[in-house]
């Protein structure tokens, strides 16, 4: 069994094509509208961004959480800044040896998204 599919409420397509391009830097793969929806492919788990769909907690892993806040400027507000976690001894919930990196943004559309980086002290 794996994961297949993420919801996340989006009130606005276009601005939510907008801002999750940018994010994921890469474009929607489909939009069908009506009745809402827009997909993205995050490596085969779709995430779809519907006018229908409640608010989730979505956590991205990223390259670098600074980089991606960077390049979000004007666009994410930050609700808690880059911080590290933990760093990780053994692979058993990220790679051995490596600082669990994590900051909190406001997408376009009013939703919390956790951005996720692994990177060696």
């Amino acid at each position: 069994m794996r994961l297949a599919q993420i919801a996340q409420r989006a009130d606005d397509l276009t601005r939510a094509a907008d801002f999750y391009t940018v994010l994921l830097d890469r474009g929607p793969v489909a939009t069908y509208d009506p009745p809402g929806l827009l997909f993205f492919d995050l490596d085969g788990v779709r995430l779809l961004l519907d006018r229908n769909a409640p608010s989730a907690l979505i956590y991205l892993h990223v390259d670098n959480v600074h980089e991606t806040l960077e390049r979000l400027e004007g666009l994410a507000a930050v609700v808690t800044p880059p911080h590290v976690i933990f760093t990780h001894e053994d692979d058993g919930l990220g790679p051995a040896g490596h600082e669990e990196w994590q900051a909190f943004i406001r997408d376009s559309e009013g939703n919390t998204v956790g951005l996720i980086a692994f990177q060696r002290p």
